[in-house]
């Protein structure tokens, strides 16, 4: 039995892991993900550890997109805007160097390489904002919490290959914190759902143990998404705010969204494809 959830209004893809990345009209999806969605990413050369604005927020002042696009065949062609309007690319000769003198600190481009384990560099006193650590993951605090967070396997993704969040969800964060700056760009969709009127409050809740449907796409395996500094920091025209993580973690434990897995691989998905939901 299904029920209609809503329809797909947003898809986004983001090249480089912790960059700001791309609003498209269609992607394809495969087994891992959508394809050419967090191919690269960038590493810390004393660490050897993947960065992440967790740890880097001025990661979020570049944006990545795909100048050639990229198939199941071929991995396109990645095009990089730095936060002083240049345009590099990362195979390009001091495309690496340039990033790290906006960071500060020695990193290099890199592509995602399969059968691989990384972890990405977090800085255990800051990853949650102001939020404790106690309230967010019990049983840790910020001196027993590891200093890292594993990837998935051949993968630059923390949780899982696709993350869907429905408008519902976060109209009701705004409601739940008046002029906070709260915005559907701070949780790094790659799907945003437009879900009817009928569907309110953290509504992807009632996802969880069900089959999602997106056009012929299908998606389960879903779990809360848990998020952390990053939804507060400053992008684009948002401002820092440490309020977002705040309200999300008094409401929600800090969950907004789902992270999912792709049961029909190589599937396309539209803007304005129906969603469905199947327990």
């Amino acid at each position: 039995m299904s029920c209609f959830v809503g329809t797909l209004c947003e898809i986004w893809r983001y090249p480089v892991k912790s960059m700001l990345g791309e609003r498209l009209s269609e992607l394809m999806i495969g087994v891992g993900g959508g394809i050419g969605d967090r191919a690269w990413a960038l590493r810390e050369l004393d660490s050897g550890r993947i960065a992440s604005a967790k740890k880097h927020p001025r990661l979020l002042e570049f944006r990545a997109t795909y100048e050639v696009l990229p198939t199941s065949e071929h991995s396109g062609r990645v095009r990089i805007e730095t936060p002083g309007g240049r345009v590099i690319y990362p195979n390009e000769a001091g495309a690496s160097e340039e990033i790290s003198a906006v960071i500060g600190q020695p990193l290099r481009l890199e592509r995602a390489q399969s059968q691989r384990r990384e972890k990405t560099g977090i800085d255990p006193a800051t990853v949650f904002g102001d939020v404790s650590f106690e309230e967010l993951k019990p049983g840790f605090t910020a001196q027993t919490l590891p200093d890292y967070f594993e990837l998935m396997e051949g993968t630059f993704f923390e949780v899982a290959a696709l993350h869907v969040l429905a408008s519902a969800s976060v109209e009701h964060l705004c409601r739940l914190q008046p002029g906070a700056a709260i915005d559907r760009r701070r949780f790094r969709p790659n799907l945003y759902i437009e879900t009817g009127a009928e569907w309110t409050g953290f509504v992807e809740d009632a996802w969880l143990g069900g089959t999602l449907t997106v056009g012929t796409l299908r998606i389960n395996g879903m779990q809360p998404a848990l998020g952390c500094v990053t939804t507060t920091l400053a992008q684009s025209d948002l401002p820092r705010d440490l309020s977002v993580l705040r309200t999300s973690a008094k409401h929600h434990g800090g969950c907004v969204g789902v992270f999912g897995a792709v049961q029909a691989p190589g599937s396309l998905v539209r803007n304005g494809d129906s969603v469905s939901l199947s327990k």
